[in-house]
C-alpha cells in the first residue's frame, strides 16, 4: 500500500526469495500487488501470463520491460510449472527481446538478480551474461541482489532505436536492516529518453542518481526506518533526529557511493547535482 502511495507503478518479483514459500507465496504475492493496482513482472501466474510482455506507452515512448533472477536459493519449480519465475537463460532472454521488438516497441529494459552479495564489482558471471543481453538487443539493464552498489556502464546498443544504452550491475539496498558500510544505503536511479518521431529514434537524455542512507532509530513518531538523502547529513536541518553519529555514517555512505558509481565509469561525467551527461544523448 505504501509503495503505490509514493508513486510506484511496477514490481519486479524475480529474485532468489521468490519461492520462499513455494507456489503459494508466488501467487499470494502476485494478489496482494494487483490488489493494491501495482503491476509485477517476473512471476507469473500462468503461461499466458508470462508471455504477456509487459509493454507500456510512456509518453509516446514504448517500453518493454523483463525481469530474471539467477535462482531461488536451492527451491526447485514444480513440474509443468515453469511458468511462475524467470529465470536467466540467454537464449529465453534473446528470444524475449525478440517478441518485445516485434510488438513495435522503442526500448527493452532488462532487470537482473544476480552477482555475488557484498561485492562492490561485477564478477565474470555478470558481465558475461550483461554482454550477451546487449548483444540481444536490451537498451537499458538494472542489475539487484548484491546488497551493495555496483558500477554504471554506458554502452553502444546493437542496432536498437536507442543510439546509448547503460547498465548498472547493483543500485544496492533500499530498505534494509543491514547496518553495515556499503549495505546501509544504495541510490535512487532516474533516468529521462527523448524521442524524435520523425527520425523514429530514442535518445538517452540524461541519467540521475540520488544517494540515500537508511536511518533507523527514534523520531517522535517513535521507533522508525526512514530513507533519508544521503548529503543531508552535511548542514541539514530538515532531519533534526539525526545524532551526530547518524551524521558521519551517512556522509561516509554518501562519498561511498559517488565513488562505487564514477570510478572506472565509461562516458559519463558527473557534477554537483550527481547528473551524467550522456555525450550521445544530447541528439535533438
Amino acid at each position: 500500500t505504501a509503495i503505490k502511495a509514493a508513486g510506484f507503478d511496477l514490481l519486479t518479483t524475480a529474485n532468489n526469495h521468490a519461492f520462499d514459500r513455494g507456489e503459494a507465496g508466488v501467487i499470494r504475492t502476485i494478489e496482494q500487488i494487483k490488489f493494491n493496482h501495482l503491476n509485477y513482472n517476473g512471476t507469473f501466474l500462468s503461461e499466458r501470463d508470462r508471455d504477456s510482455t509487459r509493454i507500456f506507452d510512456i509518453k509516446g515512448i514504448k517500453v518493454a520491460f523483463l525481469a530474471y533472477t539467477y535462482g531461488l536459493n536451492g527451491f526447485s519449480i514444480p513440474r509443468g510449472k515453469d511458468y511462475l519465475i524467470n529465470f536467466i537463460d540467454t537464449i529465453k532472454i534473446k528470444n524475449d527481446i525478440k517478441f518485445a521488438r516485434s510488438k513495435g516497441i522503442d526500448i527493452v529494459v532488462v532487470h537482473l538478480h544476480f552477482g555475488d552479495e557484498y561485492q562492490r564489482t561485477p564478477n565474470k558471471y555478470q558481465k558475461d551474461i550483461v554482454r550477451s543481453i546487449i548483444d540481444s538487443g536490451a537498451d537499458i539493464i538494472i542489475g539487484g541482489h548484491t546488497h551493495v552498489l555496483q558500477p554504471i556502464e554506458f554502452f553502444k546498443t546493437n542496432k536498437t532505436k536507442l543510439d546509448s544504452g547503460f547498465v548498472i550491475y547493483s543500485i544496492g539496498n533500499f530498505i534494509s536492516n543491514q547496518r553495515w558500510r556499503y549495505s546501509d544505503g544504495g541510490a535512487i536511479l532516474t533516468f529521462s529518453l527523448k524521442k524524435d518521431f520523425r527520425r523514429d529514434s530514442v535518445y538517452l537524455k540524461d541519467v540521475e542518481y540520488l544517494p540515500i542512507w537508511a536511518f533507523k532509530g527514534n523520531t517522535r513518531n517513535g521507533r522508525e526506518y526512514i530513507l533519508i538523502p544521503s548529503e543531508s547529513a552535511f548542514n541539514d536541518t530538515t532531519y533534526s533526529f539525526l545524532t551526530p553519529a547518524d551524521r558521519k555514517l551517512a556522509a561516509e555512505s554518501f562519498y561511498d557511493t559517488k565513488e562505487i558509481l564514477t570510478k572506472n565509469s565509461s562516458r559519463p561525467k558527473l557534477n554537483d547535482i550527481y547528473k551524467m551527461n550522456v555525450a550521445s544523448g544530447n541528439k535533438r
